[in-house]
């Protein structure tokens, strides 16, 4: 096990790399906490954690909502949690999102952690401190950035997710690669077999080297102000798209990862060989690429987008693989390039 820990401007954060679940008592005490987990993990893991304190949530990323919000302070309440208790959200980047959420307004605010247990959320959702919930068509549109104070990386718990949960998972990696590593996106291409395969070296590899790119991003930039944005590369199309088709999240970055390269094209002179090279990789990794959504609703969307400015939203592109930069593009713009998809 590594530990790790960072200091962002509000809070400490540790993380224990290639721990086990199995040790989560010997970094939170199982008297002063509770743990929030969704269905699968309680039919998965359930067993190891029945000594716990437990809310159990169902699964998916439809009841990221205010509803569930408030099924996990009802649990806090009967639980009689005091502003010393620290809440352990175990699961996916739903239950990661709606556990800090939860935890930062209840007693406004008490202590907590993660344990992410996808691939998903071990390399993207859980770190950050981006908390929050959906409402109504709009993605995380109720939230908060507050940092946990552990998150728990066990390498073990992503090998029982489905295969396509497991492809899922890749997006992530591959924006990273796309907006900050060029390396990353050749181990990416030389490592697809492995990596499908499930190797668990592949694995620790992959997951550590998208948890220090996405530290590093939010250290310079913790409240979204600069270099932050980067990291929602294919994500202003995707959250679109995974409202409107309802696919999982993965899946709907990967489509917004093809059509933000066409934007780069067009925009800054993104080379098309690059964008070829894009779409090659991610229908390597078993992840859509195409745009099949109906444009009107997409641009209904876009214009309650969070990183909208009056008439603009700040769309990342590429300037090569590797290199991400921001632009505010009109939103009037954005109308005709998703007609041009």
């Amino acid at each position: 096990m590594k530990k790790i820990t960072h200091n962002f401007q509000q809070q400490a954060t540790t993380y224990y790399l290639g721990e086990s679940l199995l040790q989560l008592g010997n970094h939170v005490d199982i008297n002063r906490a509770v743990l929030v987990i969704d269905e699968n993990v309680e039919r998965y893991h359930g067993h190891h954690l029945h000594n716990w304190r437990k809310i159990v949530v169902p699964v998916g990323e439809e009841v990221k909502n205010m509803a569930t919000t408030e099924r996990i302070i009802d649990g806090l309440i009967q639980f009689e949690a005091d502003r010393k208790t620290t809440l352990v959200g175990i699961g996916g980047g739903m239950i990661t999102d709606v556990a800090g959420f939860a935890a930062s307004i209840y007693m406004r605010g008490i202590p907590f952690g993660f344990v992410p247990s996808t691939l998903l959320a071990q390399v993207d959702a859980s770190i950050g401190g981006k908390n929050g919930v959906s409402h109504g068509k709009h993605k995380n549109l109720l939230g908060i950035i507050r940092q946990p104070e552990f998150i728990l990386f066990d390498y073990a718990l992503p090998l029982t997710m489905p295969d396509e949960e497991w492809h899922n998972g890749f997006a992530e990696i591959i924006k990273y690669a796309c907006i900050m590593d060029a390396p990353l996106f050749d181990y990416l291409e030389a490592n697809r077999v492995k990596a499908l395969a499930r190797d668990v070296e592949v694995l620790e590899y992959l997951v550590e080297k998208s948890v220090a790119a996405k530290t590093t991003v939010v250290l310079e930039d913790e409240f979204e102000n600069g270099p932050r944005r980067w990291l929602n590369f294919g994500h202003t199309l995707g959250h679109a798209v995974e409202k409107l088709e309802h696919i999982a999240h993965g899946k709907a970055v990967a489509i917004g990862m093809v059509a933000a390269a066409r934007f780069s094209e067009n925009l800054i002179g993104f080379p098309n060989e690059q964008t070829q090279r894009l779409i090659r990789l991610i229908s390597d990794y078993q992840l859509p690429v195409a745009f099949t959504s109906d444009k009107e609703a997409v641009f209904d969307i876009f214009r309650l987008d969070k990183k909208r400015e009056k008439d603009t939203i700040h769309f990342v592109l590429l300037e090569k693989i590797g290199k991400a930069t921001t632009i505010p593009v009109p939103i009037a713009d954005l109308k005709l390039l998703l007609q041009e998809l």
